[in-house]
């Protein structure tokens, strides 16, 4: 084995050690089902704020967008980073707070719990229908993943792409059912810090073996429409460049990729196990400066890696799959600088693995929290102990995890596309229902459960049956399903029966909690 590759395997071995015996060390403080799915609401400012975002990113930071901006432009990755930098503000401003104090009067410990408690659905059919909505949607959310980290081994060390992919999964289950919620949480607090090390490294490094910043530049220049906010590229099965207006309707479309943080449980939950919501304004600073931060240098990487195939530093990348691994064959070319060097990059790998770890524990958590806590024992009704809740929350979690790497068995599946349809499907979904739940006091649990599943469909007709038709049709499913489920639930609501006395009281409650 080369020694540069010895250096870099190395420091990940001693990274993933690490985050397995974090794992092992909060194992010890999850007394109960509460403790390991939340955390018992002890996340300070800061890692509450890490957690959200590092478990918001994923892969999708470090591999897909610098690999829709190496090989598209930045018109695009642009927009989705502008609309996402957007509804990171938004939600942190408008339901971290709320959130955290409404789903401590409920005494709620899951997203679909939250739902059922804030309109007293004793019948469980809104816990049951969000429960399978996150199993539906966050399966391959977590395969894309997987796939993220076994195209980083095989590029790295020549491994077989799936066993690749099966070590990288049996490490993350690891930590995650050992640890749960805390774990998880001061897990992506290191894995940001990570990222961000990862992210300063690459470009300078490859701003250094492009030329500089000045041959950076003229080569994005060069490529016409590359810098465009209205125009974005695309690379022909013969190799051609085609160029795509971006206008009005695009632009909108992927700006929309900002509601999906309305619904997104993985990160809903660490609003909800924040330990002092007088401190949410300090972990909105923290959270919105890096997020923007961060995809901003991502889409930079992007466009350093593309003059960096130009002047032959690293190969040319044609494909979605393979552009989303810019980053990787940036990083191997440093590590064959020196053994120092190859240490450094074996960081930068690190952070990669961070990336899409941060994210799939906290997907795991989520999924096993609504089939173990929402389904069996909520839906169904059996009766477990604290001891039986444990184990089965492990074993669900070993299940879907089985799962999502059964679905990223393809390796040509690009991290960027799977991840957008999966949150569309939370946008679409728990978006509208959140927002109505914690600002609307007439809605009601029927509104609440027509939003669900109409935003669900709507996910799936418009992403395979309108979408295709092209023309002003090609809108990311997201926005339609997202307006959609809101007319949804606006309209049940009116249609049917106001809710309980008890529970516009409780809507109150909060209200008047937050003003003061």
């Amino acid at each position: 084995m080369e020694t540069n590759i010895i250096g870099i395997l190395v420091t990940i071995v001693v990274y993933l050690v690490g985050m397995i015996a974090i794992g092992a060390v909060f194992s010890k403080k999850n007394r109960d089902v509460s403790d390991f799915y939340l955390g018992g609401r002890k996340l300070g400012p800061l890692v509450s704020a890490m957690s959200a975002e590092a478990s918001d990113m994923s892969s999708w930071l470090l591999m897909g967008l610098p690999g829709v901006a190496y090989l598209c432009g930045i018109a695009e990755a642009g927009w989705t980073a502008i609309g996402l930098a957007a509804g990171t503000y938004l939600n942190w401003l408008f339901v971290a707070r709320r959130l955290r104090l409404y789903s401590q009067k409920t005494n709620s410990i899951t997203i679909p719990d939250f739902f059922a408690d804030r309109y007293h659905d004793s019948s469980r059919v809104l816990t049951g229908v969000a429960a399978l909505i996150i199993l539906i949607f966050f399966v391959p959310y977590t395969a894309s993943g997987f796939s993220a980290c076994g195209k980083l081994f095989e590029s790295l060390f020549g491994w077989d792409y799936h066993v690749a992919m099966i070590v990288a999964a049996v490490i993350i289950i690891a930590y995650t059912s050992l640890g749960g919620f805390l774990a998880a949480s001061f897990t992506d607090l290191i894995q940001s810090i990570v990222m961000t090390t990862a992210l300063v490294i690459v470009v300078c490094f490859g701003v250094s073996h492009a030329g500089g910043w000045d041959a950076v530049a003229n080569n994005a220049k060069s490529l016409s429409d590359y810098l465009s906010m209205t125009v974005t590229r695309g690379v022909n099965a013969d190799g051609t460049v085609s160029q795509v207006s971006y206008g009005f309707i695009p632009i909108v479309s992927t700006m929309a990729w900002g509601l999906g943080y309305f619904g997104m449980p993985h990160i809903l939950l660490r609003f909800m196990a924040i330990e002092d919501d007088k401190k949410v304004k300090l972990s909105r600073r923290i959270a919105s400066i890096w997020v923007v931060i961060a995809m901003g240098v991502a889409i930079l990487i992007g466009i350093i890696g593309n003059q960096l195939s130009k002047n032959g530093t690293i190969e040319t990348l044609t494909t979605s799959a393979d552009s989303e691994t810019v980053i990787i064959k940036i990083a191997t070319v440093l590590s064959k600088v020196s053994i120092p060097a190859a240490i450094v990059a074996g960081l930068i790998f690190a952070g990669i693995l961070a990336c899409t770890m941060s994210t799939s524990d906290s997907q795991l958590l989520a999924a096993s929290s609504s089939m173990s806590e929402n389904i069996l024992k909520g839906v169904f009704g059996i009766k477990l102990s604290q001891r039986a809740s444990m184990i089965v929350a492990r074993v669900v979690l070993i299940v879907i995890a089985v799962a999502g790497i059964i679905l990223a068995w393809d390796r040509d599946s690009s991290v960027f596309r799977v991840v957008s349809f999966a949150w569309a499907g939370f946008g679409a979904t728990f978006g509208p229902v959140m927002l109505t739940s914690l600002f609307w006091k007439r809605s009601n649990k029927y509104g609440a459960i027509a939003g669900l599943i109409v935003g669900g469909v709507m996910i799936f007709v418009w992403k395979f049956a309108v979408r295709p038709i092209g023309g002003a049709w090609d809108i990311y499913e997201l926005l339609p399903a997202f307006i959609c489920a809101l007319i949804a639930i606006v309209a049940v609501s009116l249609a049917t029966a106001p809710p309980a006395k008890e529970i516009t009281e409780e809507f109150d409650a909060v209200s008047a909690e937050l003003r003061s």
